[in-house]
């Protein structure tokens, strides 16, 4: 089996369709299906149903798929060992954060490491933290800087980098913004503007309420933060939101903040990389970085392992 082969497979089976694996692999359709019929060719069976416009994994392509994933993931670890021999810091860096990580994090050390390894492809990624955590179990991703959990895969190293205090926001015109001090009881009694319910910090304050024996009550939900924010400020409902996002708007009187009784989140934001994952050296030279930004700021989190 060649491995171009394999990762049409691979996009076909991922986006469930032949054209829009052809525009991720940068092909023509025509040239996706010649190699996934030259794929069927050699494994003697057939892969793919086609039924319309239907594309579906048959039982012989299902028993493929984790084979093909762990095939490519072997061959990419073995070019990428026998690339860190000369010690350049060189070739793709494939790289996955999150949006708020992109935007209020890692400008600085991104532009630093561009600066410094101008021969590194790197292909950045943005992606919900849940999505890249299993792009890195997967193989597809070689680091990326997500929002943490406190139980995390063993397969993957995990380490926190920068801490994110989060704040219970609401407008000033709100009337959880008339009370001082609030129980928790009260954010239950009204609508909440929060990310996707698998999100880690849905779940923060989810598990903040339930301790109480209370509901997380949702009225709308976006994992882009900028546009809860938006909502917040329009005055839809109250949310949780980071510190240092926040904080210009609360100086301006946008937002307020809202003091509740026994609820103080901080969530860990850090890098994860596979265990079992041969790193490039450009890989390396990022976590080199990242680790610095660790190091500058005396981060002290049991997730560092």
């Amino acid at each position: 089996m060649d491995t171009q082969s394999l990762q049409a497979f691979l996009a076909v089976a991922d986006c469930g369709s032949f054209s829009r694996a052809a525009e991720q692999l940068h092909l023509t359709q025509p040239a996706v299906s010649k190699r996934i019929a030259v794929l069927e060719n050699q494994t003697r069976a057939r892969l793919f149903d086609r039924i319309g416009r239907r594309v579906s994994l048959t039982e012989a392509g299902r028993v493929l798929l984790p084979r093909a994933r762990q095939i490519l993931v072997m061959v990419d670890d073995s070019r990428r060992a026998l690339g860190n021999l000369d010690g350049d810091v060189g070739g793709e860096l494939i790289l996955a954060t999150s949006h708020h990580i992109g935007l209020h994090r890692l400008p600085p050390i991104l532009g630093d490491y561009v600066k410094d390894h101008p021969e590194v492809r790197l292909d950045l990624r943005f992606l919900d933290s849940e999505q890249a955590w299993q792009g890195v179990l997967d193989g597809q991703i070689e680091v990326a800087l997500v929002t943490l959990t406190a139980n995390p895969d063993p397969q993957l190293r995990v380490v926190p980098v920068w801490i994110d205090r989060m704040v219970l926001v609401a407008s000033p015109d709100h009337p959880l913004a008339h009370h001082p001090h609030l129980s928790p009881r009260a954010l239950s009694d009204h609508d909440a503007l929060m990310p996707g319910p698998f999100t880690f910090t849905h779940q923060l304050i989810e598990q903040c309420l339930a301790e109480h024996h209370l509901d997380l009550r949702v009225s709308q939900s976006t994992n882009y933060l900028e546009t809860l924010k938006m909502m917040v400020i329009a005055g839809l409902g109250w949310s949780l939101l980071p510190e240092r996002m926040v904080v210009t708007d609360i100086e301006k009187g946008r937002l307020t903040t809202l003091s509740v009784d026994d609820i103080d989140i901080q969530r860990p934001l850090g890098y994860l990389v596979h265990r079992d994952r041969t790193l490039s050296n450009a890989a390396r030279a990022m976590l080199a970085r990242l680790d610095e930004s660790r190091e500058a700021a005396a981060i002290d989190w049991p997730l560092s392992h």
